[in-house]
């Protein structure tokens, strides 16, 4: 009978807690920086190449954008700098820790330099960032990046 209790209280707790993120207003719409929404279009038409111009840009112009760091490792990652990636993943995560999208790219990045054990690192601070018991797409995602490497040694 406790057990069936406890079950009912938890799903109880996931309902209101899913009814509450519901309930959050939509972030509002305000003026975009030019450079971050040129990025964006250069990584969308995968031109990480332009990308990294104008994101670069953005970052000297917005450096406490964690956002702009995150696309910014990103383009890095596409193009095969590693390095500068690495810098602006973890640049993204000092300016917000719970950046879902910054540790799912540092983990595919962990991944791409066979670090197994730090890409598992990030998935376990995923599983923590993710409102709902720990899943997420982000979560998700960089589970299934894992998978996959792991299948392919």
């Amino acid at each position: 009978m406790k057990s069936l209790l406890a079950a009912i209280t938890l799903i109880a707790l996931v309902l209101t807690q899913t009814r509450a993120f519901a309930d959050l207003p939509e972030p509002k719409a305000g003026p975009q920086n030019p450079n971050m929404e040129a990025g964006r279009k250069a990584i969308d038409a995968k031109d990480y190449k332009a990308a990294v111009g104008h994101l670069t840009k953005a970052v000297q112009e917005l450096p406490n954008e964690a956002d702009a760091h995150n696309m910014l490792g990103y383009s890095y990652r596409k193009t095969g700098n590693f390095d500068k990636s690495m810098e602006h993943y973890q640049r993204a995560l000092k300016i917000d820790a719970n950046h879902r999208s910054a540790h799912e790219y540092l983990g595919e990045l962990y991944l791409d330099l066979n670090q197994m054990a730090n890409a598992e690192k990030q998935l376990a601070a995923l599983k923590k960032a993710c409102p709902m018991l720990g899943r997420c797409e982000e979560y998700d995602d960089l589970k299934q990046a894992i998978d996959n490497h792991k299948a392919k040694k």
